[in-house]
Formats: structure tokens, C-alpha cells, sequence
């Protein structure tokens, strides 16, 4: 299956976005700051159902 340009970008952001929400999640669980970990944990968590959309969208467009 051939995958545009735009589809391989958008899932690198994706990616960057989860790498970086767990990381600030880890670091802030390391300070103690339960709050913010469980924020980050959210937010990423929240970035894979985009992540699942423009997979199957790119996945449709072939």
C-alpha cells in the first residue's frame, strides 16, 4: 500500500506529540506533581483516536 506524504507526516507528529506527553508525564511523576502526570497521561491518551483516524483515512484514500 502506497501512503502520501501528508498521511506519513501527520502520524510522525502524532508520534512526536506521544513522546513527548510521556515524557513530561514521567518527569513530573519523578517531581511528585500528580496533577500534571495525570494531564499528560490524558493527553496522551487522547492523541491515539488521531492517531487511528488518519491511519484508516490514509488507509481509505488508496
Amino acid at each position: 500500500m502506497k501512503r502520501s506524504w501528508r498521511g506519513v507526516l501527520l502520524m510522525c507528529g502524532v508520534l512526536f506529540l506521544n513522546i513527548v506527553f510521556t515524557q513530561k508525564a514521567v518527569h513530573q511523576f519523578y517531581y511528585e506533581r500528580y496533577e500534571q502526570t495525570i494531564l499528560y497521561a490524558v493527553l496522551n491518551l487522547a492523541v491515539f483516536p488521531l492517531a487511528l483516524w488518519i491511519y484508516y483515512r490514509e488507509k481509505k484514500v488508496d
